[in-house]
């Protein structure tokens, strides 16, 4: 007989509760893995990683991320300055 894809969604639900509320070692795992992934993207992205376009109107944005998709700001940048960030003009 076919299932309906809810009965085996629930099925799949209930496959997992039940493993989850019979481990051992499983439970301070899964604590330290969710608390690790809260460390890495909510406390670290928030002090140490500010976004690249922070500051920069709609246009400018715009504008940025078009001739980056063109290569234009590439060719640019490597052609009118040097490694430390220097104009030749």
């Amino acid at each position: 007989m076919s299932r309906g894809f809810g009965s085996k969604l629930h099925a799949v639900f209930r496959f997992y509760v039940d493993g989850f509320r019979n481990m051992t070692w499983g439970k301070p795992l899964w604590i330290l893995i969710i608390l690790k992934l809260i460390i890495l993207f909510a406390i670290l992205r928030v002090f140490f990683f500010k976004p690249a376009m922070a500051g920069k109107t709609d246009e400018e944005k715009s504008e940025i991320v078009g001739k980056r998709l063109t290569g234009e700001l590439n060719s640019y940048n490597n052609t009118k300055k040097n490694n430390y960030g220097l104009s030749f003009d």
